[in-house]
């Protein structure tokens, strides 16, 4: 059977070894005879579980003692509703600061417009047809906002901001990190509130990570939906229903895989390396073209497109018996993208290139 190379942007692939071990114990997990999505999240096993779960989790992050951690339900998308509705109660402002640097900051914003004043501030630059996104320093932040939302990796659009969070006047500041939490280190003190949903480089769709600073869950008030209040979250330990346990347990395979491949640092040169070789293809190249300054490029998610557009469809169809999947662009933007998630291997992105050499010269 071929090799396929998965480049879709979420789900996306899991580590081989993964996939394995859950073919391996998917009729008896733990060598009780039984699956792991057949056991009780309250059982001593799963228990244990969680709790190893969540300590891989913060070693790899070095996350700090002040902050906690929450597995959540309902994707990136329940966080939208989430923060507004447990950062503003009501002695503060209704305020808060969307920085719009593409498809998911914006959606946030929308969504947010249930709960509060979203100011969104827009700081997309396009040049000269290429785009990029102000300075951080520079983003106009209003006085009486009480967070700033921002998303430091747009997946659809493959653009990143790179600069450290500031202080920000001593604001809280909210980072959707969806598709880059895990693909490098991160100052988790410089947030008030991380959050991302798993199915890119944690594990499966069905859960979503969240940390936050703990003298922040003292805010949540008590009409918000207790499934999305973090105050009662942190309390019960992420189970005050029943979470989606195969997420869980997919996760700490996945976060067990990360540290036996040498932690953040260690994946982070990994996935810059491969980001610099599909670059290179595409700069080097009169057939393909990005459009994102090359300060502001995702090393994550990688969109380009075909100089002869009517050839997309072609690229796309003739990719799969190249062992390629998921390139397509998402329906909003158009072209190909290949998401380089940290279980991509370099191996299938030379074969991208393979690929796009190949194809160039067959249509040019």
């Amino acid at each position: 059977m071929q090799m396929i190379f998965n480049f879709s942007a979420g789900p996306a692939m899991l580590p081989h070894s993964v996939l394995h071990q859950v073919k391996e114990e998917l009729h008896s997990w733990n060598n009780m005879g039984v699956s792991v999505m057949e056991v009780s999240h309250r059982s001593e096993e799963f228990v244990q579980l969680m709790h190893s779960m969540k300590k891989d989790f913060c070693e790899l992050l070095n996350i700090p003692e002040n902050y906690e951690v929450l597995f959540c339900h309902g994707g990136a998308r329940g966080q939208f509703s989430a923060i507004p509705m447990n950062l503003l109660c009501k002695t503060t402002s209704k305020h808060a600061d969307y920085i719009n640097t593409g498809y998911w900051s914006y959606s946030a914003a929308l969504e947010a417009k249930k709960y509060c004043v979203p100011r969104v501030i827009d700081v997309r630059v396009k040049n000269n047809g290429i785009r990029s996104i102000q300075s951080i320093h520079a983003w106009d932040i209003s006085s009486d906002s009480i967070y700033i939302h921002y998303c430091p990796n747009e997946t659809i659009d493959g653009i990143a901001v790179y600069d450290h969070p500031p202080k920000f006047f001593n604001k809280i500041v909210v980072a959707d990190c969806s598709s880059m939490l895990l693909t490098c280190p991160i100052d988790v003190s410089r947030f008030g509130i991380i959050y991302a949903a798993s199915q890119k480089n944690i594990g499966i769709s069905g859960l979503t990570v969240v940390i936050i600073r703990r003298d922040l869950l003292k805010v949540s008030r008590e009409e918000v939906p207790s499934i999305l209040n973090y105050k009662i979250l942190a309390k019960n330990y992420s189970m005050f229903n029943t979470p989606v346990t195969i997420s869980w347990y997919i996760a700490s395979l996945v976060l067990r895989w990360l540290k036996n491949q040498g932690g953040l640092e260690m994946i982070n040169r990994h996935n810059l390396e491969k980001s610099k070789v599909l670059y290179a293809a595409i700069d080097s190249s009169d057939f393909y073209y990005n459009d994102i300054d090359r300060v502001n490029r995702s090393c994550i998610n990688v969109p380009f497109f075909l100089r002869n557009k009517k050839l997309t469809n072609i690229f796309l169809q003739e990719s799969i018996s190249f062992g390629l999947y998921g390139l397509s662009g998402h329906r909003s933007v158009g072209g190909i993208r290949a998401s380089l998630y940290n279980a991509m291997s370099l191996r299938g992105v030379k074969r991208l290139v393979e690929f796009m050499n190949f194809f160039s010269k067959k249509y040019s």
